[in-house]
């Protein structure tokens, strides 16, 4: 006699890149999994965790779709009803801009139960894992976390309102957008202000770049950096080691040349 399937999603965040920074939790429901669709962002390693799992790449990366949201939803549903106890595995936390949410909606509007497992977010992970703080006693009492870029793939009007702020901004897929926001900070006279970005966040490939709204593009030309990076505007990072670190050698090399 054929076991009826109970179908069942968990939706687990994988973290930011390195494998380590996934929850216990996930872990665990990764060895449970019958079937896993999984994101462009994730670390690879992470499917060893679900050795009699099938694995579907469903992941979405600038200019190149495999699916298109409605078909990635339609394919979670489709493989809950398949295998029971499907993984919906995505990069950061799935509730940060990772369309969690509406994941969720679809799928239990077909009366299948679902889980969510919160990973660790990059909007914070990746900054601490270069020494900067997104917020600090006399520096800054708060953040933004921004999308650069929205579904109608436009610049967040939110970024203009965060430019007028003394907050902490760090903005997620902004990477295409770096002029736009470049300019807007300046319209508010933060040319001066403190700017890193960081390129493949705490994974092996990591590469960070460290300057000013003024000159922070010269900075991405020079190092080659490009997505997925994270930008951080604010004077918490002037406040980081590395950014320390980075200035005095810029001022020993000027001083040594005369």
């Amino acid at each position: 006699m054929k076991t009826k399937i109970t179908p069942k999603v968990t939706l687990i965040g994988a973290g930011p890149g390195d494998p380590d920074l996934i929850t216990v939790k996930g872990v665990k429901a990764l060895s449970k999994a019958k079937v896993v669709l999984y994101d462009a962002l994730i670390n690879r390693e992470l499917l060893a965790y679900a050795p009699n799992a099938e694995k579907i790449f469903v992941g979405k990366r600038k200019d190149f779709h495999r699916y298109s949201q409605d078909e990635i939803n339609e394919l979670i549903v489709k493989s809950a009803f398949e295998y029971g106890d499907a993984v919906r595995l995505k990069g950061g936390d799935p509730f940060v801009f990772g369309r969690g949410s509406e994941e969720v909606d679809y799928i239990e509007s077909f009366g299948i139960e679902t889980t969510v497992i919160s990973g660790i977010s990059s909007s914070m992970a990746v900054p601490a894992s270069q020494g900067i703080s997104l917020t600090k006693r006399g520096v800054s009492e708060s953040f933004w976390v921004i999308t650069g870029t929205t579904s109608e793939r436009k610049l967040s009007n939110d970024v203009f309102l965060a430019a007028q702020s003394t907050a902490t901004v760090v903005i997620l897929m902004g990477m295409s957008k770096l002029s736009e926001i470049v300019t807007i900070f300046k319209k508010y006279n933060k040319s001066e202000v403190s700017t890193a970005i960081i390129q493949n966040g705490t994974t092996k490939s990591e590469k960070l770049g460290l300057g000013t709204i003024d000159t922070i593009e010269e900075v991405v030309a020079h190092k080659k950096l490009s997505s997925p990076a994270i930008i951080v505007i604010g004077e918490v990072v002037k406040e980081s080691t590395k950014f320390r670190s980075f200035y005095e050698n810029i001022r020993s090399e000027v001083l040594n040349s005369k």
